[in-house]
């Protein structure tokens, strides 16, 4: 018999650490510098009250509440009250626009919202219908609604290990669509509880596990890695309190597995090699003895002197990157998967770890390559469906069940995957956000002095524009022509969630015509032959300072 079919909900996994072990710790959460920690009965005490009051509240059972925050304990405990009620969590991502939240918000038809640890809450508040029922998490200063601690003082906790079918839908998580648009990703507790299950002995992730949250727990990898893997696992979880404190947080907390996304990792190496340039690093590490000293100290100032799994994911790593964190000792594991087949999919494992490909499929998981070089992947715990868009589900399944990726790829003959690109135009930031250009370019060309754009941005931190000029742009001097594009990028940032914001914009010198193959017959601009041309260039236009730029003719 299959592993999977063994597996406990997460409801059931909270009740198995309540009972066996109540006072050990599993979340800390720094505030104000100071940790504060929760045991498992405290966990369990607070979760079950909170789910107590939600079901007073009378919703109709399979509600849908969001959660608008960042990471935090507070965060965790929503969502578990959120199941244990009988109800639908809806994470939010805390950076979204009012526009964006308001849409999912209306769209998921949520009857509640937790509202957390933010950094903008005063330009977040109007994207909250008021219709919607709102409840403050504790310590972070938004004292607009009902708080958290005091809206449990009277209630009492539910009583009995309350759990529901493992089919039921216990999450809908938006992302972006190539239209711009969210989707909301329907999850079951089964796919959860499945991609667990057989992920965590698969990494030998067990009860020891430390797990540092700083990623979003929105996103998928964060979702399942940290909050999944810790609550199967019965493993220990530490948040950072901020982007200052990050670095003295992690140092702190030291855990056993880590994630990062490829944008992190070139952040770690800059930072250390301000303080160690690399001539000095090179002839350090070819002395012996020396070499492991120094090691040593850059792991512990990372942090990472006890992981054993360090994962880059999310986006595309280098091989280089991952080539100069292996001479100091930390070996990157680079991984693959979606929100849509529930973080399960590929993963190098330490001890098979093959640098340049996204490792190998996990257990039950069946994948190929169509016609079209498309990675299509095939196990128990795809999603259910795209929330309300059931046309839009259709389209990214194929007849026998298998999920398009919409990533190009490659296998081994030892089955390692490598991938190559995108079928689609969307594309993913080193961040790990997808970005969809269409909605962008097209908000770029509503000014007179633009014939054409061209969004890209893949593998790098924000998106960049490539544009060409119009008659009427053509004319103008290059001191009023950068003026007016500057003001037009700054007003489509404005509009835009923190990472589509475009870093800069390039005037490129050759229009994009049907003649030299960069338009289609139908005026469409041929995005991958236009890319071949200016790829080489991204990096270096991205680390101008100028946010507008001449392309230099060649």
């Amino acid at each position: 018999m299959s592993r999977s079919a063994e597996v406990l909900s997460p409801l059931a996994m909270l009740y198995k650490w309540e009972q066996e072990q109540p006072e050990r710790m599993y979340l800390r959460q720094p505030i104000n510098g100071e940790w504060m920690t929760y045991n498992w009965a405290r966990i369990g005490d607070e979760v079950r009250r909170m789910a107590h009051l939600l079901q007073q509240k009378n919703y109709e059972p399979g509600s849908k509440i969001a959660i608008l925050s960042k990471n935090c304990v507070h965060w965790v405990l929503s969502d578990l009250a959120i199941w244990m009620a009988g109800h639908v969590s809806v994470p939010i991502y805390p950076n979204v626009t009012p526009n964006t939240l308001r849409q999912i918000l209306e769209h998921s038809g949520a009857k509640l919202c937790f509202v957390g640890k933010l950094d903008d809450w005063d330009y977040l508040k109007p994207g909250i219908p008021n219709e919607i029922d709102k409840i403050c998490f504790p310590f972070y200063g938004i004292n607009d609604y009902p708080n958290w601690d005091e809206v449990l003082q009277d209630v009492e906790p539910l009583t009995g290990n309350i759990d529901y079918p493992m089919d039921n839908i216990c999450t809908i998580m938006y992302t972006s669509g190539t239209t711009g648009i969210p989707k909301g990703v329907m999850h079951s507790f089964f796919n959860f509880a499945y991609a667990a299950s057989n992920a965590l002995p698969t990494l030998s992730v067990g009860r020891e596990a430390v797990f540092f949250s700083y990623l979003p727990m929105c996103h998928i990898a964060e979702r399942l890695l940290i909050e999944m893997g810790s609550l199967y696992a019965g493993g220990q979880v530490s948040f950072a309190e901020s982007l200052d404190t990050f670095p003295a947080n992690l140092a702190e907390t030291q855990p056993t597995v880590f994630l990062a996304v490829p944008r992190i990792w070139a952040k770690f190496q800059e930072k250390i090699l301000e303080k160690m340039p690399q001539h000095k690093l090179d002839l350090l590490l070819r002395i012996p003895i020396i070499n492991g000293v120094v090691k040593k100290k850059i792991k512990a100032g990372l942090g990472l002197t006890k992981a054993t799994n360090i994962f880059s994911g999310a986006a595309p790593i280098s091989v280089e990157l991952i080539n100069w964190f292996g001479k100091i000792g930390v070996q990157i594991q680079q991984a693959y998967a979606m929100t849509e087949d529930a973080c399960y999919s590929h993963v190098n494992v330490k001890e098979r770890d093959k640098i340049g490909t996204v490792g190998e499929a996990l257990p039950e998981v069946d994948v190929r390559i169509s016609q079209e070089g498309e990675i299509q992947i095939k196990h128990k715990a795809l999603m259910k469906g795209y929330y309300k868009e059931e046309g839009m589900t259709a389209e990214v399944f194929t007849p026998d069940g298998y999920f398009k990726t919409g990533d190009k790829g490659e296998r081994d003959a030892a089955g390692y995957l490598r991938i190559t690109g995108r079928v689609k135009d969307l594309f993913k930031t080193s961040k790990g956000k997808y970005v969809a250009p269409a909605p962008i370019e097209m908000k770029l060309m509503d000014d007179h002095d633009i014939e054409q754009a061209c969004v890209v941005g893949l593998g790098l931190p924000q998106p960049i524009a490539l544009i060409t000029l119009s008659e009427t742009g053509a004319k103008k001097t290059e001191r009023e022509l950068e003026h007016g594009i500057r003001e037009v990028m700054y007003r489509i940032n404005e509009q835009l969630d923190s990472f589509e914001k475009l870093k800069s914009t390039i005037i490129v010198r050759e229009q994009w015509t049907i003649d030299n193959g960069l338009m289609t017959p139908t005026m469409k601009i041929k995005r991958s032959d236009i890319e071949k041309i200016y790829q080489d260039y991204y990096q270096q236009w991205y680390d101008a300072k100028e946010d507008i730029l001449w392309e230099e003719v060649r």
